[in-house]
């Protein structure tokens, strides 16, 4: 857990984000204080944020916990030479010389931190005029550098402030702040010329102490700035050899993934499944090598190498606390596999209760398509498996005899078993549904005659099942719409030609306004409920036809000549809804 923290903290380093480096290095270091390493590399953060005072602390830390390493020596000198602390810095770098005579960083500090101290002690005897000490002074320079938008967000950072107050107080600490870009910013503003953030062409230079046109003829000339020393960099990560073996084993077996992915596209499967294999085999802590392979597998039609596979993948995902969109991969992947092998029903349920599980780990809309499919598999392999014409006629028999013996829920029972053995029979269909107009279950009877005439148009006897349930359901125009229908493939069906003439007799009577105000009261009641009658009803053109029946008997004339119009009457006459005199 350190390891991870440090070595979020290098990268946060590595990319100048100097607050979160700090902030992982102090993660790291309060799981495991005694490593010198985390102190050194914190240290190195707070340096270059100029916080000075806590990358001295760090460093001694450093220094305490491995005295013998030159690392933390050159961490304690850095941090004395942004305090000033010269003499401190120099005997801090000689130290670190001590245990590494050869380390160029030690020698480089020791270099800065003496010139630093010889360039202090003439300062302190006779400091020289800084040519840019007028653009410092006054309020003059808080104002510009609150006028300017770049400069006046820099003045809510307190670093900057203060490192603008020294400056103001002594121009000569310009050169200590000059690899600041914001003082750089700063001095642009003050100064009226823009300064680049970067190096280019088109960059502006900035006048040097020593400059012939700023420099006072009578001053001596300023000592030539030093080059300031390099920015100081986390240490490496300190890893075992065996880590390190680990490590290079992890890389190539990433390499390996990366030559299988590519014979994958290429459809060349042996050699992906080599390279697959040889991952595994390098880094056994990353399941996506056997996901990959058992895909591999699933490609190539061995399902029963990418089952194991998957299997494999799962367990040890489980052990790694892997990510659970590859154990719901893995899941899916031998789902499938299952589906592929499957041979008769029960075989869709292994498949199916897999899918299950991936969608558990992960609710996935491709992982859900499969289940939807392997579900509507296993039950169309059921239908055929059961599936057996002779059992189904048998059935059908038992059937009729018990409707002769008016033992209808048996007659049903039976008639439904003969539909489950052979679904495609409209005479089991027509059966039922007569068996249902016995029981009063007109809406079930009604469904069965529909599917019977569905089945075969030409059937008569769905023709009168259904004519009669809405003949009994008296509903006369539609029960006589049935009968003609039917009467188109069988002319000479007598019970087809009675029900046409029982229903034409019902008509005429609505017609005549024969029923007893009981019998029309219950017919208007149930006629409200259809939806055609509804729709005639709020149909603006026919309200304004019933109207005229009434008030306008010259429109009703017209009206009379559309035969759509009549047919629209006539329902409403034989639901009971209008009465013709």
């Amino acid at each position: 857990m350190a390891d991870e923290a440090k070595a979020k903290g290098n990268a946060a380093f590595s990319s100048g984000d100097f607050n979160a480096a700090i902030k992982h290095f102090t993660e790291a270091i309060s799981l495991a204080p005694t490593n010198h390493v985390l102190y050194s590399n914190r240290s190195a953060a707070y340096a270059s944020l100029h916080q000075y005072d806590a990358a001295l602390s760090d460093a001694k830390k450093t220094v305490e916990l491995k005295p013998d390493w030159s690392k933390g020596y050159s961490r304690l000198g850095a941090a004395h030479l942004g305090l000033h602390q010269y003499q401190d810095a120099i005997s801090a770098y000689r130290k670190g010389l001590e245990i590494d005579p050869n380390n160029e960083a030690l020698k480089s500090g020791l270099a800065d931190a003496q010139s630093a101290s010889a360039s202090a002690s003439r300062s302190r005897a006779a400091p020289p005029p800084s040519p840019f000490g007028d653009a410092f002074q006054g309020p003059e320079m808080w104002a510009k550098l609150t006028a300017d938008p770049t400069t006046r967000l820099y003045l809510q950072q307190p670093d900057f402030v203060k490192a603008m107050q020294e400056i103001q107080k002594n121009p000569n600490k310009l050169n200590e702040h000059l690899r600041d870009q914001r003082v750089m910013q700063a001095l642009g503003v003050l100064l009226n010329v823009k300064f680049k953030a970067h190096g280019g062409d088109d960059d502006v230079e900035i006048p040097e102490a020593d400059s012939p046109s700023t420099a006072q003829p009578s001053q001596p000339a300023k000592e030539e700035v030093k080059k300031p020393a390099p920015e100081p960099e986390p240490e490496p990560m300190e890893i075992t050899e065996e880590e390190k073996e680990k490590k290079e084993k992890k890389e190539k077996a990433l390499k390996e993934k990366e030559a299988g992915n590519a014979a994958y596209k290429k459809k060349d499967f042996e050699t992906a499944i080599q390279h697959y294999t040889t991952a595994m085999e390098l880094d056994d802590g990353d399941i996506s090598y056997i996901t990959n392979r058992a895909a591999v597998y699933l490609e190539m039609g061995k399902y029963e190498d990418c089952i194991k596979d998957c299997d494999k993948a799962v367990e040890r995902g489980r052990e790694l606390r892997a990510d659970y969109k590859m154990i719901a991969r893995a899941l899916t992947r031998k789902g499938t596999a299952l589906v592929k092998v499957a041979k008769c029903s029960k075989d869709y349920e292994a498949a199916i209760e897999t899918f299950q599980k991936a969608l558990t780990e992960h609710r996935n809309p491709d992982t859900l398509k499969k289940l939807n499919d392997a579900e509507k598999a296993k039950k169309d392999l059921e239908q055929q498996e059961y599936f057996d014409p002779k059992l189904a006629d048998e059935e059908r028999e038992k059937g009729n005899e018990f409707f002769k013996q008016q033992k209808y829920p048996e007659a049903v029972k039976h008639y439904t078993e003969s539909l489950r053995r052979n679904p495609k029979d409209p005479r089991a269909y027509s059966n039922r549904a007569a068996c249902y107009t016995k029981l009063g279950a007109m809406p079930e009877g009604l469904k069965d005659a529909e599917k019977c005439i569905e089945l075969d148009p030409t059937f008569s006897k769905g023709y009168t099942r259904k004519g009669a349930i809405q003949f009994f359901m008296k509903e006369y125009d539609k029960a006589l719409e049935t009968y003609q229908e039917g009467l188109k493939h069988d002319p000479n069906n007598q019970e087809l030609l009675d029900g046409v003439r029982r229903c034409v007799e019902q008509i005429n009577k609505a017609s005549r306004g024969e029923f007893t105000p009981e019998e029309l009261k219950e017919r208007q009641a149930k006629a409200m409920q259809d939806p055609e009658i509804q729709n005639i009803l709020s149909d603006p053109v026919m309200r304004q036809v019933l109207i005229d029946f009434q008030e306008n008997p010259k429109a009703a004339q017209e009206h009379m000549k559309n035969p759509m119009v009549m047919n629209k009457i006539q329902k409403l006459v034989t639901a009971g809804i209008v009465q013709m005199r």
